[in-house]
Formats: structure tokens, C-alpha cells, sequence
């Protein structure tokens, strides 16, 4: 099982997830986010790094010039997209760098099919989070994973939205041939972009063994 940490604003912490045998690590983008990385980590300082973790750049709703400039100045492997990004936007951007395209998850008669209709050709993974009726970025809540284990998704897809150290026994048992990894983030912080790493390695450790 894969593990992305999201949300990650300090150099530091970037540094020691790459040892901890985390497989993404996400950066985010979006100027409304609490955890917005620029200011906080410059592109040279991670562009100068040698990790074996990939970086994931998440984005709302951005051009995609201003997608790609970043994805070149950071180093990025992936980008994340969060918004309302249109098949078409996404296949242009896979068309330059590996993406992941998000979709917000409404409890009750959400039809995930009807979701990722338009998208198979046009992204390399899928992230299903929760909806938080218009609001971009991570959520503290959770949806109800019935919904995608009861669907057609025939691509690998992260699994997010308000998971933490005590949901690795439902992770574990949850049965589906297309999930690729689970996305964790605030459920792991001292404060909004700032990890406790210490708990993101017991989470690792039990969800793997």
C-alpha cells in the first residue's frame, strides 16, 4: 500500500519523510490553503534536493502555464488537481508531467462512475476526497468509502478525506482492485502544515504489517 503525506510547509519535515519509506509527499499550491508551501519552502531548496519520495504539487484550479512553470521550478514528479479542472485541461498537462486528478465525494447518491466518466484518458491517477459543499483542499471528514467499493473505477486511485492513525484496521479491510494508496494530512498535525512524523511513521508501520 502506498502512502501520501499531504500538506507538507517546512523543509525539514520533507527531509525526514523521504527516509521513512513514505512513497509522496504533497505540496500545496492553492493560495487560500492553510498549508500553502510558497514562503515557506523555496523551489530551490527542494529542486536541490536527491529524494527517493516523489513530490506531488497540488493545484486549484491554476493555468496550466502557471502549473507547468511551477512543476519545472519545484522539481515535481506529479501534480495534483483539486478543482474544477476539465478533461480537457488535464489532458494537457499529462501530456508534460504524471497527474492526479481529485473528485469530491457527496454522501448519499453520489455515483462515482458519473463522476470519473470524462477522465480515463485524461489523468494517470484518481484521489477521491470528501466534499465540502464548494470549499477546495483537504477535509477533516470523511465519506463513505461504500460508494467506491461498490464501483467501476478500472484506474489506480488514492484514497483521502479525514483519515487517521485509527482508521488503519478499516484501510486495511478495505477491498477494492484499484486502490493504489491512502492520502493522510490533518489527522497527522500539530498545526496546519506541520506533521507529526513520529505519528505518520506509526501509521506506516502498522498499515503495512
Amino acid at each position: 500500500m502506498n502512502i501520501k503525506v499531504c500538506g507538507i510547509t517546512q523543509l525539514r519535515q520533507l527531509q525526514e519523510l523521504d527516509g521513512t519509506g513514505i512513497d509522496f509527499v504533497g505540496l500545496n499550491f492553492y493560495n487560500q490553503s492553510p498549508r500553502y508551501v510558497i514562503g515557506k519552502i523555496s523551489a530551490a531548496e527542494v529542486a536541490d534536493l536527491d529524494l527517493d519520495i516523489r513530490k506531488v504539487g497540488v493545484f486549484v484550479n491554476e493555468s496550466v502555464n502557471q502549473v507547468m512553470k511551477i512543476a519545472e521550478e519545484y522539481g515535481l514528479d506529479v501534480v495534483q488537481l483539486h478543482g474544477d479542472e476539465t478533461p480537457d485541461y488535464c489532458r494537457r498537462l499529462s501530456e508534460e508531467v504524471e497527474v492526479i486528478k481529485t473528485f469530491r465525494v457527496a454522501n448519499g447518491n453520489t455515483s462515482i462512475e458519473k463522476l470519473i466518466e470524462n477522465y480515463d484518458d485524461a489523468c494517470d491517477y484518481y484521489l477521491f476526497d470528501t466534499d465540502r459543499k464548494g470549499n477546495y483542499g483537504g477535509s477533516s471528514a470523511q465519506f463513505d468509502w461504500g460508494l467506491l467499493a461498490n464501483s467501476s473505477i478500472e484506474k489506480p486511485f488514492f484514497l483521502a478525506g479525514g483519515i487517521g492513525l485509527h482508521d488503519v484496521v478499516k484501510v486495511k479491510t478495505f477491498n477494492h482492485p484499484d486502490l493504489f494508496a491512502v492520502d493522510i494530512n490533518s489527522k497527522f498535525e500539530i498545526s496546519p502544515g506541520v506533521k507529526d512524523i513520529d505519528l505518520v511513521k506509526m501509521f506506516a508501520h502498522v498499515l503495512r504489517n
